[in-house]
């Protein structure tokens, strides 16, 4: 299913590691040449930047070409045929990338990454205009078909590209399809973790013939969001329906749209899957399942007060900070004092040069929006006191 060889693949994932090793001393440069030449890869890929500015110039020059034809030929037309000529144009740009991964071998390049990303966006909207636009082609009751087709193609992007931001692309259209078969809001919270449960069996599935090779790292990324994603679905005090009266006007009732029943089920629950998240993460020493762990733990004890109705107070997040650095404190101190700093395979030393490279990553980016500091003089303040030897020049200038 997926585009690129598992050769490829693997032989690009190899050379990362090889990079990595370098860079932590594990090899020196003679062994590292040697093992690069003996692990050519045919990928072209680039750099992170280039991979945004490609990226980005690709949906500029996929939107100017759509809207200069729209314009030319389709400016007196009906919003079904625009809606034709989008599907035709999402097909158009899917076709373009697959010749560009599979014949140009771009592997995360940004070309065929936003090609693929806007032949997702001109379906959703083709099939809008097309069939529920004008004089309703379609039925209404069809109208969750737009949603479930983006997600079906994200779904598909993600298998056969390998772009990790595809699945929780799918997953937000995903979260929309309930709104469409029930008007019961709790019904539809339901639908949505029943959904992305559903995924998330699957994915474990398919995980658990991959922990070898370089294809586990993808599906740990997959069962964090869905992970994260069902535990959105459950905690009520996140609906957007809620957020405005809860987290800005301060109003800390139960939401009258839920169940009693319901509402205090998913209490617990939302204290019940953090733990279950954080056990499964150290279980398989996975680092995004044990990230995604704790941040719904801290989230779970940020929504625990709206939840209960009880009245928040300004000095809660700095209890909530103290809390977190004494806990975060006391495991690095424990793991230190195990035997050689390691404790059932856990360490708290770095023992990659990922968390490195991601550091100077974000050092860069800080420091190119941020704007450097100008020294500034008051009004009164004025040059003098300098002399310059030989040539009668004064103090003053």
């Amino acid at each position: 299913m997926r585009l690129y060889t598992e050769l490829n693949e693997e032989t690009f994932h190899a050379r990362k590691l090889l990079a990595e090793w370098r860079d932590e001393k594990l090899i020196n440069e003679e062994q590292y040449e040697r093992l690069e030449n003996e692990t050519v890869c045919e990928l072209r890929t680039t750099n992170i930047f280039l991979r945004l500015v490609f990226f980005f110039f690709t949906v500029v020059g996929v939107a100017a070409f759509g809207g200069l034809v729209a314009w030319s030929l389709l400016r007196d037309s009906s919003e079904p045929t625009i809606g034709i000529f989008l599907l035709i144009y999402a097909a158009v740009c899917y076709a373009i990338a697959e010749r560009a991964a599979s014949q140009a071998n771009l592997y995360r390049y940004g070309i065929e990454e936003a090609l693929a990303v806007c032949s997702v966006v001109l379906l959703c909207g083709g099939m809008g205009l097309a069939l529920f636009s004008g004089r309703h082609l379609a039925p209404r009751e069809l109208e969750f078909l737009v949603p479930a087709a983006g997600a079906v193609f994200s779904l598909w992007i993600w298998q056969r590209f390998g772009l990790w931001y595809a699945l929780p692309a799918a997953m937000i259209l995903i979260a929309w399809l309930p709104e469409y078969w029930t008007s019961s809001r709790w019904a539809q919270h339901v639908l949505i973790a029943a959904l992305y449960a559903i995924g998330l069996v699957w994915v474990l599935a398919i995980r658990s013939r991959h922990r070898l090779d370089y294809l586990n790292s993808v599906y740990s990324l997959a069962e964090a969001f869905l992970w994260l994603g069902i535990y959105l679905a459950i905690n009520l005090q996140l609906s957007v329906l809620t957020f405005r009266a809860r987290w800005l006007i301060g109003d800390m009732r139960p939401p009258s749209e839920f169940r009693s029943w319901f509402y205090w089920a998913t209490w617990v629950l939302i204290w019940c899957v953090p733990a279950v998240v954080l056990a499964r993460g150290i279980r398989q020493k996975d680092r995004f399942v044990m990230a995604v762990g704790g941040v719904v733990s801290i989230v779970t004890f940020v929504t625990n007060k709206p939840y209960l109705g009880w009245t928040r107070h300004t000095w809660d997040p700095m209890i909530l900070g103290v809390v977190l650095t004494g806990v975060v404190l006391w495991i690095r101190r424990w793991l230190a004092r195990g035997p050689d700093g390691v404790r059932a395979g856990f360490t708290a030393a770095r023992l990659s040069a990922k968390d490195k490279e991601w550091m100077n990553l974000t050092s860069s980016v800080l420091g190119l929006v941020s704007a450097p500091s100008t020294p500034t003089h008051g009004e009164d303040f004025r040059f003098g006191g300098g002399a310059s030897g030989g040539g009668g020049a004064g103090g003053e200038f």
